[in-house]
């Protein structure tokens, strides 16, 4: 297990300096370790995490749990919060970890030499105790972590714009098979038409998802 000082030192070789919310990252990610009763950094694919913001806060969860995205065990759910699921995908538990509201203007009181709020909120992370920096909630996954995870080897053509789906993140309607973008839910738009889009083939209904 890597100490706190070496993850700290890791991630900001990562990001190029180093910031408060690394070090809450870094903090989150060693207590998931111990409420679980895991030995992080995993080497291998058991802890999920679902980080609720990027930035710097996943390059600390990163670098201390061993979570990443090549790895397909770290995600992110874009709530703007700085919080973090992890997952025991074998035990299956899922605790949520999110800084106390208090923990911000409380971390001075663990620096007292600091120089400024940045500073205090820097040094006082790594100093303050786990429960008082820290809430833990026991939650379950609206969706299955077998879904989120899916079955290696899986794969799709979309019939709409031909281009192949892993993971299976295809969408059924009826028989068809699209990817998310021709079923209506890109998160772009083609500068020009290049194929036709799912309510221009089919009449309205209701999707299936998988």
């Amino acid at each position: 297990m890597l100490t706190l000082k070496e993850i700290l030192e890791q991630s900001a070789a990562m990001h190029h300096h180093l910031c408060p919310r690394q070090v809450l990252g870094a903090r989150l990610g060693l207590l998931a370790g111990v409420e679980l009763g895991l030995s992080l950094p995993q080497s291998d694919k058991r802890l999920l995490t679902i980080i609720e913001t990027d930035g710097c806060l996943a390059d600390g969860v990163a670098v201390a749990t061993g979570c990443t995205v090549g790895h397909r065990t770290l995600r992110v759910e874009d709530y703007g919060k700085v919080a973090a699921t992890c997952i025991d995908t074998q035990a299956g538990r899922a605790l949520r970890l999110a800084p106390r509201r208090v923990a911000r203007q409380a971390a001075g009181l663990y620096a007292p030499e600091a120089r400024n709020k940045w500073e205090a909120q820097l040094l006082g992370y790594q100093r303050m105790p786990d429960d008082e920096l820290f809430s833990v909630q026991a939650v379950q996954l609206t969706t299955p972590v077998a879904q989120i995870v899916s079955r290696p080897g899986r794969k799709a053509i979309c019939d709409v714009c031909g281009e192949e789906i892993i993971n299976e993140r295809e969408t059924l309607r009826g028989s068809t098979v699209l990817c998310h973008a021709c079923a209506g839910n890109a998160y772009y738009t083609l500068t020009a038409a290049a194929w036709p889009t799912a309510a221009e083939l089919f009449a309205p209904q209701e999707l299936v998802t998988v």
